[in-house]
């Protein structure tokens, strides 16, 4: 199954056609693609951040933080293209679990 490399979003069901860029490294979904290029990863960070805040409308923007770095954390992309970002607190993997069986 393909999924987009910088926020892991599987490209299936209604998501099938949401590929906005293909690079080197594999496919970006529409989300964190503006004006043909890859966003920053301050935006894709900040866009997952708001994504897990509509999941879990607890309002609790540290939690979404950590659930983006778990989840950022874990690409491949992220992994060979770190940022400043994705260091601080992770979610722990019962949190992540919580909020992605809201899904």
């Amino acid at each position: 199954m393909k999924s987009c490399i910088t926020c892991g979003m599987p490209f299936e069901g209604d998501h099938a056609n949401d590929i906005g860029l293909e690079t080197a490294d594999g496919p970006v979904c529409i989300h964190d693609v503006q004006d043909g290029a890859m966003k920053t990863p301050e935006d894709i960070f900040e866009g997952g951040v708001q994504f897990f805040l509509s999941v879990d409308p607890s309002g609790d923007r540290a939690l979404a933080e950590r659930l983006v770095r778990k989840n950022m954390n874990g690409l491949a992309y992220w992994q060979s293209h770190p940022f400043a970002g994705l260091q601080g607190p992770v979610a722990t993997d019962e949190e992540f679990g919580v909020v992605m069986a809201k899904l």
